[in-house]
C-alpha cells in the first residue's frame, strides 16, 4: 500500500481554492519568459538483440519504442507551442534523426498528444492507430492506413500485438467534441510488453489491465495533477505508484512531466515526489527515469 506523501493533506485543502487562483497570471504568462532548457541529442540507436526492447523518451508523453524488427512512435509531439502554452524543455532529438518509423500510435486527440504538424512530418505511408472517432484528424496527413480501436480491441501488425486499454480521461479535441475515444496501449512482441498509459487519472481499471495483461514495462504519467479546474483527469506520483502496483508491472518509466507546464505544480515537483513515494513503497529500484533523447535498452 502506498503511504500518502506529507503534502497530500495540504494540497487537498488547497484544491478548494483553485477557483481563487489565476492560471494565466500565475503559470501561463511567467512561462513566456522562461528560457527553454534541455539538450537535443544526436542519438545512436542500439542494435537490439532478440528479446530486447529499446525506449527513447522524446519528452512529455512522446516515446520511440523499438524491437529488433520495429520502430514505433507513441504520441509524437515536437510542438514548441500548444496554442498559448510554451514548451519549456526541448525535444530530446530532432525528427530528422529518427529511424524509419513503422507504426504510429495516438492515445487521444488532445493537442499535447496529437500534434498534426508533427504527424505530417513523420507520415511515410505507414499505419497509424487512433481511438474511435479520431480518424478525421489524421486521415489527410500521409499515412497509408488509419486503424481505429475501442477499449480492449486487439490488432496485429507484423508480429506485434496491440491492445487498446481503458483510461480515466476524456478525448475531446475542442470543447463540445465528445464523440472521440481515449485510452492507452499495450504493445507486445515475442513475450515482451510495454504499456503506454496515455493520459489518465487513477481508477480501478488499472487492476483490470493488470489482471488481463500484467504489462512488464509501464510508461506512466506523473504530472499535471493540479490543473486549473476541479477535474480529476491526471494522477500524481503517489497514485502512479499505486497504479504500477496494480498493473503488476516490473519496470516503471515516468512521463508527462517536465516539458509543458499544464497545471499549478512546479516543474521539478513530480519527479521529487515520485522518488519519495517510490522509496516509501519499496519500488525505488524499479523506477527508471529516462533522459530525453537518450536510448535505453530493457
Amino acid at each position: 500500500m502506498v503511504v500518502p506523501h506529507p503534502k497530500r493533506k495540504k494540497e487537498k485543502k488547497k484544491a478548494t481554492r483553485w477557483s481563487e487562483r489565476n492560471f494565466i497570471t500565475e503559470v501561463l504568462i511567467p512561462s513566456f519568459f522562461v528560457k527553454k532548457s534541455g539538450i537535443e541529442h544526436r542519438p545512436v540507436f542500439p542494435t537490439l538483440q532478440q528479446g530486447q526492447i529499446g525506449l527513447t523518451w522524446i519528452g512529455h508523453a512522446s516515446f520511440l519504442i523499438q524491437t529488433p524488427r520495429h520502430n514505433i512512435l507513441v504520441d509524437p509531439n515536437w510542438a514548441n507551442w500548444l496554442i498559448v502554452i510554451k514548451r519549456l524543455k526541448r525535444a530530446g532529438l530532432a525528427i530528422s534523426d529518427l529511424p524509419n518509423i513503422d507504426l504510429v500510435l495516438i492515445s487521444h486527440a488532445h493537442f499535447d498528444h496529437l500534434n498534426r504538424r508533427t504527424l505530417r512530418a513523420i507520415a511515410a505511408q505507414q499505419p497509424i492507430v487512433v481511438p474511435s472517432g479520431v480518424t478525421n484528424l489524421v486521415h489527410d496527413l500521409g499515412f497509408e492506413q488509419v486503424q481505429e480501436m475501442n477499449w480492449w480491441d486487439e490488432w496485429s501488425y507484423r508480429d506485434l500485438k496491440i491492445t487498446f486499454t481503458p483510461a480515466k480521461h476524456w478525448g475531446a479535441r475542442v470543447l463540445h467534441d465528445r464523440h472521440r475515444g481515449y485510452g492507452g496501449f499495450v504493445i507486445e512482441y515475442e513475450g515482451r510488453q510495454v504499456y503506454h498509459c496515455g493520459d489518465s487519472a487513477y481508477f480501478s481499471g488499472f487492476r483490470e489491465i493488470g489482471r488481463r495483461l500484467a504489462p512488464e514495462i509501464a510508461l506512466l504519467p506523473i504530472g499535471a495533477y493540479e490543473p486549473p479546474s476541479f477535474r480529476d483527469v491526471h494522477m500524481g506520483p503517489e497514485q502512479a505508484v499505486q497504479a504500477f502496483h496494480e498493473l503488476k508491472s516490473t519496470t516503471f518509466v515516468p512521463m508527462h512531466f517536465g516539458t509543458y507546464r499544464l497545471s499549478y505544480e512546479p516543474m521539478h515537483e513530480p519527479a521529487q515526489r515520485l522518488m519519495l513515494a517510490g522509496s516509501e513503497a519499496g519500488i525505488l529500484q524499479q523506477i527508471r527515469f529516462l533522459t530525453e533523447g537518450m536510448p535505453q535498452v530493457f
